[in-house]
């Protein structure tokens, strides 16, 4: 499938556990003041790209633990997303993802978006909520800002309730 990104980072070690391949996508409605990727916003610019070849770079960096999808918004390219997920899963590979909306939100979009639910069902983490800069706090385990959440995807599908993964 085919992808809309800004870039691709293929070790960091900011973006989640691990060393990790992160896919920057492109396009973001939300503007948020003092985004860390401002050029990610426009939807137009970036480049594309198949998923196919995303896959074929993780497999050449034998140390990475996983993927991270990060932006711009991955919720507005869900379906190549979800699958890029599932193959990343079935090579043993986790999976995390930053967004501008809430889980709530994303689990309302996802009851009539079927490419959103199954993103969704693919995360370990999700990393969600709108930066906001009066919230800037650098201590923050991977999130810029109080409001954002680190969601342990797994572990709140099996509880029925948002599980934290970092409470700092």
């Amino acid at each position: 499938m085919k992808l809309q990104i800004a870039g691709i980072v293929d070790d960091s070690i900011v973006d989640g556990d691990g060393c990790r391949l992160t896919v920057f996508v492109q396009g973001c409605p939300r503007r948020c003041p003092g985004c860390q990727n401002p050029e990610t916003q426009p939807t137009e610019g970036g480049r594309t790209i198949d998923t196919a070849a995303i896959l074929q770079q993780m497999a050449e960096n034998p140390i990475l633990s996983g993927i991270t999808f990060s932006g711009g918004e991955p919720f507005l390219q869900p379906a190549p997303l979800a699958d890029l997920a599932r193959a990343v899963h079935q090579r043993g590979l986790d999976v995390w993802s930053y967004t501008g909306f809430t889980l709530e939100e994303l689990e309302k979009r996802a009851e009539k978006d079927k490419a959103t639910r199954a993103l969704l069902r693919e995360l370990d983490v999700l990393v969600d909520g709108p930066y906001e800069e009066t919230q800037r706090d650098l201590t923050l385990h991977f999130r810029g800002s109080r409001n954002q959440r680190v969601i342990d995807m797994q572990k709140t599908r099996k509880a029925g309730r948002i599980v934290l993964l970092y409470t700092d």
